[in-house]
């Protein structure tokens, strides 16, 4: 049986593919330019944009698997580098969403919460910041640029078949190079989240080649290529805004959970106000910063709030790696706003939906929250 070849694919679906994946780089351009207040909402967790970059890698990682079972069903031996993609995108697409955690609201375990700036059950971001980008810049630069280029000459691609490696189609090149070219250059903030999202659609759409080409080569193929490609772009892209608008729906209120927020809201504002009554220097309202009171008590050296009020209230049955990590009763963490030009600072949990609703200057949606200073207008 034929394996897969760039060739199954004429250049205007590879043109199409390389259309769909750079026009997210040219749409969430144009939202930062001319909607920032979108563009900001866009690029939050459990918003379109994560869970299509989500969608996009678990479409992937179903199509590589379905091409490692074709190879090993025609005798060849165990595919072992389609086995490894899918196993990436598997990680890849568990990861967007740390693992279901703030879906079923569970806690992590410590080593997560201590290590893990972001407080979740993910691995990538309790690797230093500079391994992970230069990881991601290897993976786009070597699987979907270096790997086709050198796949052109029959000698070397002769080579790589031999040792069971596939490589994707050089018709994506264009699409890789642009993310890679985006996340060198970080052209703007949250960049990032746009070059997830592209890279996710290059990958499922190298999956797409590899399938399309096998079919063709075995007679089977029995539609367009650029059907698969625009239909499997609109179900990620539709499934990524249906499950971000299913995330928006408040889940089922929990007035005993919601309560118990406000208390521990109440508690931690007291300690704040106590250490801005100039008795101690950790907090400040000099500059302005968004972060989770975890965080700011590590960076700020606010350690009173690891003996205040809030810390006290293990005693009135808060467990313990709340307390110290500083999480809600959904099991996430509680977060710090303060804006020096407008005189706001106000803590916050992002409440039964489990996701932010909050602008910088307002406590909004379900988020309970707690204005430590208000503003003037209040």
């Amino acid at each position: 049986m034929a394996t897969a070849t760039s060739s199954a694919w004429n250049w205007k679906s590879g043109l199409l593919a390389n259309l769909l994946v750079i026009g997210v780089l040219a749409y969430m351009g144009a939202l930062h330019e001319w909607a920032p207040d979108f563009y900001y909402m866009s690029v939050q967790e459990d918003e379109y944009i994560e869970w299509s970059t989500y969608c996009a890698f678990a479409f992937a990682a179903a199509a590589w698997l379905l091409a490692a079972w074709r190879e090993r069903g025609w005798g060849r031996r165990f595919p072992w580098f389609a086995t490894g993609l899918a196993l990436f995108c598997i990680f890849v697409a568990g990861e967007e969403i740390s693992w279901g955690q703030r879906l079923l609201a569970y806690r992590p375990p410590v080593y997560f919460l201590e290590h893990n700036f972001q407080q979740e059950l993910n691995v990538h971001n309790v690797v230093s910041t500079d391994l992970r980008k230069l990881s991601l810049k290897i993976i786009i630069g070597g699987y979907g640029i270096l790997l086709p280029l050198v796949a052109v000459f029959p000698p070397s691609n002769r080579l790589l078949r031999r040792f069971g490696i596939d490589a994707p189609s050089r018709w994506l090149i264009p699409a890789f190079a642009a993310a890679l070219a985006a996340y060198v250059e970080y052209p703007w903030k949250y960049t990032g989240e746009t070059v997830e999202l592209m890279v996710g659609l290059c990958f499922l759409f190298a999956a797409l080649f590899h399938l399309r080409a096998a079919n063709v080569a075995s007679g089977t193929a029995r539609h367009g290529a650029w059907l698969s490609i625009t239909a499997t772009w609109i179900v990620v892209m539709a499934l990524g805004a249906a499950n971000a608008a299913a995330a928006r729906v408040h889940r089922s209120e929990d007035p005993t959970r919601i309560e118990a927020a406000k208390i521990e809201l109440e508690a931690l504002r007291r300690d704040f106000l106590w250490m801005a009554s100039g008795k101690d220097k950790a907090f400040s309202m000099s500059h302005s910063l968004h972060k989770r009171v975890y965080t700011y008590e590590r960076q700020h050296g606010a350690h009173r709030l690891l003996r205040g009020e809030f810390a006290n209230l293990v005693s009135q049955g808060l467990p313990e790696e709340r307390a110290e990590f500083f999480l809600d009763p959904w099991n996430l963490p509680y977060w710090i706003n303060i804006r020096s030009g407008q005189r706001i600072a106000f803590l916050y949990s992002f409440g039964p939906n489990r996701r932010r609703d909050s602008s910088y200057t307002e406590i909004r949606g379900d988020d309970v929250g707690t204005y430590i200073v208000r503003p003037e207008k209040q």
